[in-house]
């Protein structure tokens, strides 16, 4: 199995291939690299399906217009042919491993985010292994068990997209630089020279979400980073704008699906 002919041609570019573990036989391929903080491959595909995870630092991977960040408690599934785009938000080791649709009993169609026990992180890390240390049916054998621990957990992904119209889109993207500002829609109008009518149209029609919701949206997308990286809750809700570490636990269980201790803790999301 080789990785995408244009994900490798980035990799040679900047001096680094990935070391891949691919036997022949072998149902999983895994492929481990290094990523920079703030390091992004272009948007690209696999013909396998893709399961991505990080053993160390905080990866994140944009598919469907949507965004996942995924600490090392959790992994991505990727069906195979999705377009997406891998990245890190922190120094990470990005390790992945790469399904054969034909010989892969998995068939969902969607990215789906999927628990890492310390089993399966143990599981990963043996199949990381070259052809020298794992034969072909133990490494059969740890195969199976990898497919049988992989089952989805739902959270839902945060999405804050940017609006069309030039000057809510500059609202927004003061808000990328500083999530904590609390300006009304009234007082962002006399910066951009737009009343609050016209920018909460904007918002609406450009995101699809009121300004409210979009904001709110955009201060769980700073803080999951922050979160991942070990600050506390309390630090991370003053600096995203939260008057208020319960507040801001409650606007995240309502965003993702579950409070971020269970997100970002170690263990299975399931099982807190």
């Amino acid at each position: 199995m080789s990785l995408n002919g244009q994900q490798g041609a980035q990799q040679a570019n900047r001096g680094l291939l990935p070391h891949l573990v691919s036997p022949p036989g072998a149902a999983v391929a895994v492929a481990s690299f290094a990523l920079d903080d703030g390091e992004w491959f272009a948007r690209h595909e696999h013909a396998a399906h893709q399961l991505a995870w990080a053993p160390h630092g905080v990866l994140a991977v944009r598919a469907y217009g949507r965004t996942w960040v995924l600490p090392s408690t959790v992994a991505l599934w990727i069906p195979a042919g999705t377009p997406h785009s891998t990245g890190a938000t922190s120094s990470a080791l990005l390790r992945s491993l790469y399904f054969w649709p034909e010989r892969c009993p998995l068939t969902w169609d969607e990215p789906q985010v999927v628990p890492v026990s310390g089993l399966l992180r143990e599981l990963i890390n043996h199949l990381a292994q070259g052809t020298d240390s794992l034969a072909a049916e133990p490494r059969q054998r740890a195969e199976d068990v990898v497919l049988d621990l992989l089952h989805p957990v739902s959270v839902t992904t945060v999405r804050a997209p940017l609006p069309a119209d030039p000057r809510a889109r500059r609202i927004a993207e003061a808000l990328r630089a500083d999530p904590s500002n609390g300006r009304t829609l009234a007082e962002w109008g006399a910066v951009v020279g737009a009343s609050a009518r016209t920018l909460a149209r904007a918002f609406t029609a450009g995101t699809g979400m009121t300004y409210g919701q979009w904001r709110t949206q955009l201060r769980l997308q700073a803080a999951m980073p922050m979160l991942a990286a070990g600050a506390t809750v309390s630090a991370v809700a003053r600096r995203v704008g939260y008057g208020s570490p319960s507040a801001f636990v409650a606007a995240f269980r309502r965003g993702v699906g579950v409070p971020p201790g269970t997100y970002f803790a170690p263990g299975d999301p399931r099982q807190r």
